[in-house]
């Protein structure tokens, strides 16, 4: 379906980002990963994709929070591969605190991965995509940019930032044939959310496991977390013809959590 494009994931080395990446691997799309890890690691990565899958895989050590690095994952990727048919921004950190105790330098780095690092990697990104007149960009939200919970205000509001860009780019692509749409998981058993918890239960006095049932699942109506691989498919589909008439859109994949 995908075979012979080329795609972006930022933050693929692990989690959501590394799911995207493998399915977007076994539909025959060429790669450049993106994130932090172990060298050798990354390489195993890397070139496992290339030989389970066929594809080209290139790996592009850009730091998410440095506007130049970003510009030259984009131009590196055109450089390499020629162009650039899907962009999945999928990169983020978080951290949970009360706002009064929130520490200045977290909020900025929160901002600069969850918010900005998509801005930039969009406006780099755009201008190939017009001239050719096909581009599929897909990010990676949360349930966070459709409603709020306490002790993550940087999250939250960078997630809601995302919801107004994408729907501006969805705009300003539409007469070219290019596609902006998020994706809003709920919570999703990856590193990322192991790591908030112990964070979560100081924060509200409570024990991990109470986190996990009365505070994350609390909202789903389906009481599971989300799977990568349904996430992963979600984003294949996004990038593919049969979706060319879906942009704008904030699609939860959440247990109904934003249901209510």
């Amino acid at each position: 379906m995908l075979e012979g494009k080329t795609a972006i994931v930022t933050g693929s080395t692990s989690g959501i980002g590394l799911g995207i990446a493998t399915a977007f691997a076994a539909q025959g799309t060429n790669l450049v990963i993106n994130g932090f890890g172990n060298r050798d690691q990354i390489e195993d990565i890397r070139s496992g994709l290339e030989k389970a899958h066929g594809v080209k895989v290139v790996y592009h050590g850009a730091d998410m929070s440095k506007g130049a690095e970003i510009a030259d994952l984009i131009a590196g990727t055109e450089r390499d591969f020629g162009h650039i048919d899907i962009l999945v921004n999928n990169a983020g950190i978080q951290f949970v605190s009360p706002i009064e105790d929130f520490p200045i330098d977290k909020w900025d780095a929160i901002i600069a991965i969850n918010l900005s690092a998509s801005f930039h990697a969009i406006r780099a990104a755009f201008p190939g995509m017009k001239a050719r007149k096909f581009g599929r960009i897909i990010n990676i939200a949360s349930a966070h940019a459709l409603v709020a919970s306490p002790f993550k205000s940087a999250y939250v509001a960078a997630k809601h930032g995302i919801a107004g860009l994408v729907k501006t780019v969805a705009l300003e692509g539409a007469e070219f044939g290019i596609t902006a749409n998020a994706i809003c998981p709920g919570y999703v058993d990856t590193p990322l959310v192991r790591a908030q918890i112990p964070d979560t239960a100081r924060a509200r006095g409570i024990s991990e496991e109470a986190v996990i049932s009365d505070v994350m699942l609390a909202g789903q109506a389906i009481k599971e977390f989300v799977q990568i691989d349904q996430v992963a498919a979600l984003a294949v589909y996004l990038a593919s013809e049969q979706a060319k008439t879906i942009t704008g859109a904030m699609l939860p994949i959440d247990g109904g959590w934003t249901a209510r």
